[in-house]
């Protein structure tokens, strides 16, 4: 038998509104009908794990073990959540064990665990997964306590919290200031400024371009987060949820937006290896190929550390008609049930979110913060950070409702996972030639809707 006791059935039903309700079973009660919660839950499962999972050994069923926290990137942020489980130990004594996997394998760990009842104390995981969804400890308390930044976190019907944002990240341009000043282009550097539009920025790279004999005028990271803030800042709304969560839609910027960004990728303003082949567009920039990288914040503590051979900076996004940027939490935190250590898992997370320490690992692992109130004294590029925030402040309320949205979804646990980037896939698919952008938007909105089904 596992180190943990098993959980009580859960039976888990719709009501009159059509949202998720949930009961404990008792033996009198009879089988509930599955509905597609809990199908979602299983069949996820399932695949995580095709046979049988024995436990991991996982020790954390005793209240004294230390706490597992398991995570990924941490190494490559500073290693601010093992400075802070070190401090944490100075301060309480108790051990936090710091879990950092690679991202591409994080799900897939936490979803073997959890069919195999042998879940770490806490998690900073990429969103809320519908296979441990159920086993999560609500942190509507801490929530009240610490004030995440609204639309950042959703409750369920009854009002639970089952994850808390670890921070913010927000998408951003960073230029090669050496390439600007040597050909004389000037450039915004506050929100104060008159901001560029999209036909203002591309002519202006154009001329660091030709002038300084590079390659490209921008890459962009190939990921939908970031095209959609491309969209969002030429008349599109990107490809969102409705109020009631039923359905994806676009508005009718969309395809116009996406024909732009498409013709963009024409191996002058844009290398279409980057979308196409997947070469990697930091080090296009960090080598100095490019006037301008369409990336984000989290970018900033590696170019602190390794860029050295000329200036950058980072400026605001052009605007065509919106100054706006896509942001959103960039993981849940969360503490599982089932482990014997609830308490102490809840109490570390409470101390995490104080505003001293709050601060200090936000300092450290260069995030920008999730809640309400918090004042960070970076130890490098503090204009950069200021710049986001107000870039986050700036933009139109649409943004985000689209991310408060997403989250009610994932708190439903109604929607299956995608098995790819619908936008991304279909947006590569029409850089090669294969399909229109109308395509695109047509394509990406069916898969997304077929996830909702």
């Amino acid at each position: 038998m596992c180190g943990h006791a098993p959980l009580p059935v859960t039976a888990i039903r719709r009501g009159s509104d059509g949202r998720v309700n949930e009961a404990q079973s008792t033996e009198e009660s009879p089988m509930p009908a599955l509905n597609r919660r809990t199908l979602l839950a299983a069949g996820l499962a399932t695949a995580a794990v095709p046979t049988v999972a024995a436990c991991g050994g996982n020790s954390s069923g005793s209240t004294d073990a230390p706490l597992q926290f398991i995570l990924s990137g941490d190494a490559n942020q500073g290693g601010g959540y093992a400075t802070m489980a070190e401090k944490y130990q100075e301060e309480t004594g108790v051990v936090v064990e710091i879990v950092d996997v690679p991202y591409d394998d994080l799900q897939t760990k936490v979803r073997n665990a959890a069919q195999a009842n042998d879940l770490p104390a806490i998690g900073r995981m990429p969103s809320v997964d519908p296979v441990w969804l159920d086993r999560t400890v609500d942190l509507a308390d801490i929530a009240a306590e610490v004030k995440p930044i609204e639309g950042m976190y959703a409750a369920d019907e009854d009002g639970k919290i089952p994850a808390l944002p670890s921070d913010l990240t927000a998408v951003g341009m960073f230029l090669n200031k050496d390439l600007w000043d040597e050909a004389g282009v000037e450039y915004p550097t506050s929100f104060d400024d008159n901001v560029w539009t999209w036909d203002e920025f591309l002519e202006s790279a154009r001329t660091v371009r030709e002038a300084t004999g590079i390659r490209f005028s921008l890459t962009m990271d190939r990921s939908s987060h970031r095209l959609s803030s491309f969209l969002y800042q030429n008349g599109s709304e990107g490809l969102a949820l409705t109020d009631d969560l039923s359905e994806y839609v676009a508005n009718d910027g969309t395809a116009g937006a996406l024909e732009r960004f498409i013709a963009m990728n024409d191996d002058e303003v844009m290398p279409r290896s980057v979308w196409l082949t997947e070469e990697d567009p930091n080090a296009m920039f960090k080598t100095g190929q490019i006037a301008a990288y369409y990336s984000g914040s989290w970018q900033i503590a590696d170019f602190v550390e390794n860029i050295a051979d000329f200036e950058w900076i980072s400026v605001p996004m052009p605007a065509q008609p919106d100054q706006a940027t896509n942001f959103g939490a960039a993981a849940q935190i969360v503490v599982f049930e089932g482990t014997g250590q609830e308490e102490q898992a809840l109490d570390f997370v409470r101390w995490l979110y104080s505003p001293e320490n709050y601060a200090e690992i936000s300092r450290i692992a260069g995030f920008l913060p999730a809640t309400e109130g918090v004042e960070v004294s970076y130890d490098a590029r503090q204009e950069d950070f200021d710049l986001y925030n107000a870039a986050i402040a700036g933009s139109p309320a649409f943004v985000g409702q689209i991310k408060e949205r997403d989250l009610a979804l994932q708190v439903s646990g109604t929607a299956a996972p995608l098995s790819g980037d619908p936008l991304r896939d279909e947006t590569v698919k029409a850089i090669s030639g294969d399909i229109s952008a109308e395509e695109v938007v047509e394509n990406a909105l069916a898969q997304l809707n077929e996830s909702l089904a």
